[in-house]
């Protein structure tokens, strides 16, 4: 018997159970390649086409990102390891783009966008990177993006007004690959910034 009175701390640290705190493991990616099979037949009737999941370390400004030739869906481990009740969300969020393009041939957050991700629960268009710091005059609050390979730019300043993607246009002005800029307002989409330079 162990005497566990105060005299005796030691003992008494004995008797406490060994509790050992595991971290959060990511799903590797068979699990995710499985959970996208599950979602795609419970919440898009299986019209997605097939996507290689897979993580990417280097993702510091994006929860996930879709590529649609070659068809990929890239989710950030740092944002995951943060925040690991997102991936649902997360996951959902660039399979939502993944089934407007393969149906409608869409890839921005259009009202369809919009009217599935209330569908499916999800409340922004913008993943949460968690905690945001207060706003300053240096935030990042302009997002360039490319409607052909769904590359998405944050900028801190307003872009100039003819931009075409670096990767599309292999690093050459190419109109046919313009990116589209929006400015973030608070948590809303705001209009895309060629509209707002036509009415001033």
């Amino acid at each position: 018997m162990v005497d566990s009175s105060p005299g005796t701390p030691f003992a008494a640290r004995e008797c406490l159970p060994s509790v050992r705190i595991l971290p959060f493991v990511l799903p590797d990616l068979t699990a995710l390649q499985l959970l996208f099979a599950q979602y795609n037949y419970t919440y898009f009737q299986g019209e997605i086409p097939a996507h290689r999941i897979a993580y990417n370390g280097r993702f510091s400004n994006l929860a996930g990102r879709i590529t649609y030739r070659p068809p990929l869906i890239e989710l950030s481990t740092k944002h995951l390891e943060r925040h690991p009740d997102s991936l649902r969300d997360t996951l959902l969020h660039e399979m939502i783009h993944a089934w407007l393009f393969a149906t409608r041939g869409d890839t921005g957050h259009s009202a369809a966008f919009k009217k599935k991700m209330r569908e499916l629960g999800l409340s922004s268009i913008y993943h949460d990177m968690g905690a945001a710091r207060e706003f300053s005059l240096d935030t990042k609050r302009y997002i360039l993006r490319c409607d052909h390979c769904a590359t998405e730019i944050l900028r801190r300043r307003r872009p100039p007004e003819f931009v075409s993607c670096a990767r599309c246009s292999r690093g050459r002005y190419n109109a046919r690959y313009q990116l589209k800029a929006y400015e973030i307002t608070g948590l809303r989409e705001a209009e895309p910034l060629a509209a707002s330079r036509s009415r001033t």
